[in-house]
């Protein structure tokens, strides 16, 4: 009798510490997804911001405005509002959806409203629609992965990494586009598709690439953080899609 009671103090103890175990575990699976989801409201540019211009009259004259931005994409100096940088003036243009960052804002002489081009890189621009541009994540200073799909010339279409990898240096105005696409049966539907420019440095190669594949093929844009791994692959076609 001794013994049973012995063993069933042991279980229920076993129990109690496994339950405190998954309990501990959750906790922690739950804290870290809200870390990855939770998003911070910060300002962001919705019209061109021309150095040498104020941060106060930036606002007055209805420049910024305050979004939600995941944790994981917020820039450094990222700004919650104007008090930290009251009294100075954007030190080189800031374009619409860029966030607002404490760096790019000070109270020396202004730079040139030239774009910002990197030393030994051309500077070209590419028209996407809101999904491509990764729903409008992708601001001045992201890094990007280039992806083209399009049709090979055995006629079957294919997806594939064209660059693995530049930075996105300005962000344009966004326009409507009608876009019209036709079914297997024929029939034809028209729908309004919002459109970015998105500047972005690149090499001589790699602008060749990117002129030849938004001719040839849809483009699309993949956001980066310093710890993405991407790299060259076969293209992906619909033999491989399920392997």
């Amino acid at each position: 009798m001794d013994r049973r009671r012995i063993l069933l103090v042991a279980a229920v103890l076993v129990a109690a510490m496994g339950a405190a175990l998954v309990f501990v575990w959750a906790q922690g699976a739950d804290s870290r997804a809200q870390e990855k989801f939770d998003t911070i409201e910060v300002l962001k540019a919705n019209a061109v911001i021309e150095p040498g211009e104020t941060i106060e009259d930036a606002s007055a004259a209805g420049k910024l405005t305050l979004a939600a931005v995941a944790k994981d994409q917020l820039l450094n100096g990222y700004q919650t509002g104007t008090d930290s940088i009251a009294g100075t003036k954007a030190m080189m243009t800031i374009y619409p959806g860029e966030q607002i960052v404490a760096d790019k804002f000070g109270t020396g002489v202004a730079a040139s409203s030239a774009l910002q081009i990197p030393e030994n890189s051309i500077a070209m621009s590419v028209n996407l629609t809101d999904p491509s541009r990764v729903a409008g994540f992708v601001n001045p200073g992201s890094d990007v992965a280039i992806f083209v799909t399009g049709t090979q010339d055995d006629g079957k279409s294919y997806s594939r990494l064209l660059i693995p990898r530049v930075t996105v240096i300005g962000v344009g105005n966004t326009t409507p586009v009608s876009t019209t696409t036709t079914d297997e049966t024929g029939a034809s539907t028209t729908e309004q598709l919002p459109r970015t420019l998105l500047t972005v440095s690149v090499e001589q190669r790699q602008m060749e690439k990117i002129l030849f594949a938004q001719s040839n093929g849809e483009l699309a844009f993949g956001l980066l953080t310093e710890s993405s791994v991407v790299a060259p692959g076969e293209p992906m076609t619909s033999a491989d899609l399920f392997r």
